[in-house]
């Protein structure tokens, strides 16, 4: 049971840290005060760490601007080894890595290992677009002028994330702007911190000068944290990964000194089964994007539309499926899925279901929560006979419950998925060409899968529409989110060779 389960030592204990890192040292908040962070399975305390202020966050930005002039003069090949070096470390380091990822959010470990190779791959990757951040020449109309970009770093940037991905989220954001030139400023998720403090100690390691990457931690100080980032005239780039309603605000305080923002915000995301589609392929689809983490990720399936042709034989085989899985701690043997983040979680995935079976869904498997457990687990449930005027139609679960709504035709399917405010992914399975093609242009989301449920690369633009955010991470695009495009035009260019 998840309460007794066994934390594993750490094979580096000096990972584990307590304290912030700002300037190349490890510091306390200046008030003195800490919150606790608890192991979401058990309950029981992992540590404490500095709840930072807007003190706290002025000094670090000041340090990360004192630090700007010099790294934005280094080469993208300079910046390139650090970034590799930084990579290794990731890599050598993994498996502490992925037991803090476990300890602190609860996913099963071989999960957490996934997310651990998966957060260094941005390193990797971003230190290989570091050489490569190129500007252009461009033929000019006036006669006689020559004209000529340059990429230049935007400046200091203040990098929020979230506790889902406590290690990808912070590297995904850092990589780039490092490959860029800028300098950061990073506030790690008051739920999940231990995971980015180990971070921060390999990027000591690693030799990256002191205030060019700083990493506060805050809980009951998390706005006042981010309002000091969002107001501080100093900062030119914000980017956050959270909520719809966060989103907002951070940009109305970032309006004021007209900074460069990137947000990737809230998600729903449909996920579409047409009845010509391979029905194996689609149901462990489905399995893979609707279950991974719990369903507490942004690129989630939130709503599950089957053609009517298949969907019986599609809800049976997936709830089948789902019979099959196995929760507990993260740690335990031959858990698949652990417990939601904390019990406000649990509490929405909860009146998600109430709210489906009294509007006449039919709940296949689970629906309950699980106390034997913990009071952060919720049973992994299937919901059949599914409507639109149900909360779970127009609202992200982040949680492990998969509804499933029966439709007839594309336009029908289409328009069903379309009325959410967000775009952040979206995923169908058919074996038509046409239809892909169709559907995909037709769905409005910042990125589809076709025939696939996991979408997440390095070398691909991540990002969303509408309600979703703007703004694309990791890919050849995620860089210039961290970069400033300067035109430079020389005159009398146009003279004759001397002497003729």
């Amino acid at each position: 049971m998840a309460p007794n389960q066994t934390i594993p030592p750490l094979n580096d204990k000096s990972l584990f840290k307590q304290e912030c890192y700002v300037n190349g040292e490890w510091v306390k908040a200046k008030s003195g005060g800490t919150f606790e962070v608890k192991d979401p399975s058990t309950g029981k305390l992992i540590g404490t760490c500095p709840d930072c202020s807007k003190e706290d966050t002025d000094e670090a930005i000041k340090v990360a601007a004192a630090a700007f002039p010099s790294f934005r003069k280094t080469t993208g090949r300079e910046r390139s080894r650090m970034l590799r070096k930084w990579y290794q470390l990731m890599v050598d380091n993994a498996e502490d890595i992925a037991k803090l990822i476990t300890w602190e959010n609860g996913k099963p470990f071989a999960d957490a290992k996934g997310e651990a190779a998966y957060a260094a791959s941005f390193f990797e990757w971003f230190s290989e677009e570091a050489p490569r951040t190129d500007g252009d020449t461009i033929a000019a109309s006036v006669p006689g002028n020559r004209v000529f970009t340059i990429k230049e770093p935007v400046g200091v940037c203040g990098l929020i994330t979230p506790w889902n991905f406590p290690a990808a989220m912070i590297t995904r954001k850092i990589a780039p702007a490092l490959a860029a030139g800028c300098t950061v400023v990073a506030k790690s998720p008051g739920e999940t911190p231990f995971t980015s403090l180990a971070l921060a100690e390999l990027a000591h390691r690693a030799g990256i000068p002191k205030g060019v990457v700083n990493f506060l931690t805050a809980l009951e100080n998390t706005a006042d944290v981010g309002s000091a980032i969002t107001v501080s005239p100093t900062v030119r780039k914000v980017s956050f990964t959270g909520s719809t309603g966060v989103g907002k605000l951070l940009m109305k305080k970032s309006a004021d000194t007209l900074k460069k923002v990137s947000f990737e915000l809230g998600g729903n995301a449909p996920f579409i089964v047409f009845d010509d589609a391979d029905l194996d392929v689609a149901v462990n689809g489905a399995i893979a994007c609707k279950f991974r983490s719990s369903g507490q990720t942004c690129v989630c399936a939130n709503r599950i539309y089957v053609q009517k042709g298949i969907y019986d034989k599609f809800a049976a085989a997936f709830t089948e499926k789902v019979k099959g899985f196995k929760v507990g701690g993260g740690y335990d043997e031959g858990v698949t899925h652990g417990p939601l983040i904390h019990d406000r979680a649990v509490s929405k995935v909860d009146a998600h279901v109430r709210d489906a079976e009294k509007q006449g869904g039919k709940i296949q498997v689970g629906g309950q929560r699980m106390p034997d457990l913990g009071s952060n687990f919720f049973q992994p449930t299937v919901i059949t006979g599914m409507t639109m005027d149900m909360q779970l139609a127009s609202e992200e679960t982040f949680g492990p419950v998969a509804g499933l709504f029966p439709f007839e035709s594309e336009a029908e399917v289409v328009e069903m998925a379309n009325k959410a405010e967000v775009g952040l992914a979206g995923y169908f399975y058919t074996n038509n060409l046409q239809r892909a093609y169709r559907v995909s242009e037709a769905l409005e989301v910042g990125m589809v899968g076709i025939n696939t449920g996991l979408i997440s690369d390095p070398a691909a633009p991540f990002g969303g529409v509408k309600y979703s955010g703007f703004g694309r991470e990791g890919s050849k695009y995620g860089i210039s989110e961290y970069q400033i495009t300067k035109m430079v035009t020389m005159g009398g260019m146009g003279e004759p060779l001397q002497g003729s």
